[in-house]
């Protein structure tokens, strides 16, 4: 009995993706699936990046169609393609730049920019091209944890280039600035700070930009949320009643400006002794949950408060690349991939799809 088409996607609809939680057919990542004689091939096609999951896809999906009677020999090609999503109503995308994701916090103090830093190093392990920028202009912190020094370049005399460490594009006010000057800046020249670190920063073809937000609903959010394409925010909290009372603020200002909640981190969840491995909530336990419930939006996931965490992003070697196969790197790479999901199931951009059109009087 001859193998067809249709008996390889009835096969495929049992392999579910485990990040998505979706068959290879509803979710419709198998494509150009093609059966000559007994032997089968297909494309498998993942809308995040994948590295570290691909080959277990790639088996599960040749284990289902060899178990179908008549199987020959299956070849499955399984990648990542990351395209561009839609951002807010009103602003264009960046053409270098195919998603950007605010990391934020209604208060400072929660381990944002380290929650940050660690994210845009995961999704990049993952195989995606990432680039990171520092949006706390008053406290740029992304220089040291980075593990970054010295100016950035230009070749034009108008755009810079981005600085770059482990595999990261960086741009950050903190690389022009001298690291004791307070920036006694008002708004305005923020803002403008901020829009030109974005659109005069030479991106090289990014996946995604992360957006190191400073803490607060302040000029820089709104500049955020009315000019820069942003594809969805992640919110940093911890346990603490009065982070939380803050981080609403920060979740309800998003909302309020069309830009999607991608889902909430709760950092320092747990603390656990260096000495004995005891844990103990110490800020308490479930906030980030039980807030979560009450907005309707998704749990992403919850890190623990460990003196490893801040010894390593002092020492500007972060969670990710310091120890890369450690359990907290693991939940970092969790997250992001949970991030990554959420990006790719929203509506892809199709501006570029369209032709202008020109209405002339001949």
């Amino acid at each position: 009995m001859s193998i067809t088409i249709e008996a390889v996607k009835t096969a495929l609809t049992q392999v579910i993706d485990p990040n998505t939680g979706r068959d290879l057919v509803s979710g419709k990542s198998a494509k150009n699936i093609k059966v000559e004689g007994d032997d089968v091939t297909l494309d498998v096609e993942l809308g995040y990046p994948a590295k570290s999951q691909i080959d277990g896809i790639r088996k599960s999906v040749i284990a289902a169609i060899r178990a179908l009677p008549g199987a020959g020999n299956v070849s499955v090609n399984a990648y990542s393609k990351i395209v561009a999503h839609t951002a807010q109503r009103g602003v264009k995308l960046l053409s270098n730049v195919k998603n950007i994701i605010a990391v934020a916090s209604g208060k400072g103090g929660v381990g944002k920019s380290t929650t940050a830093v660690n994210l845009a190093l995961a999704l990049s392990a993952e195989g995606a091209r990432v680039g990171i920028l520092d949006a706390d202009i008053y406290g740029p912190s992304q220089p040291m944890m980075m593990g970054i020094s010295g100016r950035p370049e230009t070749t034009d005399g108008k755009t810079m280039e981005p600085m770059e460490n482990y595999g990261l594009q960086v741009s950050s006010i903190g690389f022009m600035i001298d690291p004791d000057e307070p920036m006694v800046w008002r708004g305005p020249i923020v803002t403008q700070a901020l829009q030109q670190l974005l659109e005069q920063t030479n991106w090289h073809e990014l996946d995604y930009l992360i957006v190191d937000m400073p803490p607060g609903t302040g000029d820089i959010q709104l500049t955020l949320s009315q000019k820069v394409p942003v594809t969805g925010a992640v919110i940093v909290t911890t346990p603490q009643d009065i982070a939380l009372l803050d981080a609403r603020k920060g979740l309800k200002m998003f909302e309020k400006v069309g830009i999607p909640i991608l889902g909430i981190v709760e950092n320092m969840s747990m603390h656990i002794c260096s000495n004995c491995g005891h844990a103990e909530a110490i800020f308490g336990e479930g906030g980030g949950q039980k807030m979560c419930g009450e907005y309707g939006v998704d749990f992403l996931g919850a890190l623990p408060l460990t003196m490893s965490i801040r010894e390593q992003t002092d020492s500007g070697m972060p969670t990710v690349v310091a120890d890369p196969d450690g359990k907290v790197s693991a939940i970092y790479r969790e997250i992001a991939r949970k991030i990554a999901v959420k990006v790719a199931e929203k509506a892809k951009d199709m501006s570029g799809k369209f032709p202008n059109i020109v209405i002339r009087n001949d």
